[in-house]
């Protein structure tokens, strides 16, 4: 697994949530507690996928094995694009997905992932744990049944594969890409053909030429899914992606029936996910990249025209989901008012030092 539990524990970043100390007795009292946990990621990747066993692990070992989670790769037990729905019918106990996956559903559960021209990850979390993005989340899962704990970021992503160069926003026309959410719901504005695909189906589509182009994480996974193979070109920055964060989603019926301490431990089990699933893949990405670019992999910026394109149809998107859907403006008002205010902070701050050392 691409997460070493043992090592993350010990370093200081994972201090506060690993500090709890539990007696090997506290447990005895109550009773074993057996769930399964439905999963987007196929096993392969091992750092999606390690998040959900992460979290499976360090329950069964703070509760001296009385509260298991078997967490179960995508197509086990439903289909990787599904897991939202197998919660909230009670098919299993919780759910290891992404949210942007469910906008037909609600737009706004796009907002528990990522949004384009948004939060980077620890801008996320930011707003998720200090600044009332939680409760407005947990707010729009709670009509499905569900209470969600953030659970893992991909930190920022790329910008995904193509067949052809895309030079011009009028290139996107047409296109069949393979990209979910509101990002997806943005491309549809720039013309493209929408598809959603799970990530263990994008490697055959792109080369059976079912699809033109394809998003899915980074260097690392994508690398892993075998993308090099099918297009030659490899586009940044993934703008529709600065982040991308996962949930745990339990059902609130499952959830309610634990124990108090089991509910602080899940809590806590889903807080070190969080922050070691993010630093997972800011180390291995840049190997990756290395990796790729050596095998043939042409990288390619996107121009000036089609991030301005993207960004004045993500801009429209906002306005025409705010105007009908009023969990999507109580969410939106907010989190564009932090984003603008957080962002005013790192352009002071973070990104001049970032771009003299780059």
């Amino acid at each position: 697994m691409g997460i070493d539990r043992r090592k993350f524990l010990k370093g200081a970043a994972a201090t506060a949530a690993a500090s709890t100390v539990f007696s090997p007795h506290s447990f005895a009292q109550t009773g074993n507690v057996r769930w399964k946990c439905a999963t987007s990621w196929p096993k392969s990747l091992d750092v999606l996928f390690g998040g959900a066993q992460m979290i499976a692990d360090r329950v069964s070992a703070m509760t001296d094995g009385k509260f298991t989670i078997r967490a179960y790769e995508a197509g086990e037990l439903v289909p990787g694009l599904q897991v939202l729905d197998a919660v909230q019918q009670g098919t299993v106990e919780c759910g290891h997905s992404a949210g942007y996956y469910y906008v037909g559903k609600n737009p706004t559960l796009g907002f528990a992932t990522g949004v384009p021209f948004g939060l980077t990850a620890s801008e996320q979390n930011a707003w998720i744990y200090s600044a009332g993005g939680l409760e407005l989340m947990r707010a729009v899962y709670d009509d499905f049944g569900i209470i969600q704990f953030p659970a893992g970021n991909t930190t920022a992503q790329m910008g995904g594969w193509f067949k052809k160069e895309v030079k011009t926003a009028a290139d996107f026309k047409g296109l069949k890409m393979r990209i979910p959410g509101i990002g997806g719901q943005v491309m549809a504005k720039l013309g493209v053909n929408v598809q959603v695909l799970p990530g263990g189906e994008i490697y055959l589509a792109l080369d059976r030429g079912a699809i033109d182009a394809a998003e899915w994480v980074g260097p690392y996974d994508d690398e892993k899914l075998g993308l090099q193979k099918a297009a030659k070109f490899y586009y940044a920055p993934g703008w529709w992606e600065p982040s991308a964060a996962f949930d745990l989603m339990v059902g609130k019926k499952a959830y309610a029936a634990l124990p108090k301490a089991y509910k602080e431990i899940l809590a806590s089990a889903c807080a070190e996910a969080n922050l070691a699933v993010a630093a997972d893949y800011d180390a291995k990405n840049q190997a990756a990249l290395q990796r790729l670019k050596k095998g043939g992999t042409l990288i390619r910026r996107y121009s000036s025209d089609i991030l301005k394109a993207g960004n004045k149809a993500t801009q429209e998107l906002h306005a025409e989901n705010s105007a009908k859907n009023a969990d999507y403006k109580k969410v939106y008002t907010p989190w564009n008012a932090f984003r603008r205010d957080v962002r005013a902070w790192h352009q002071v701050n973070d990104r001049p030092m970032i771009d003299f050392t780059s």
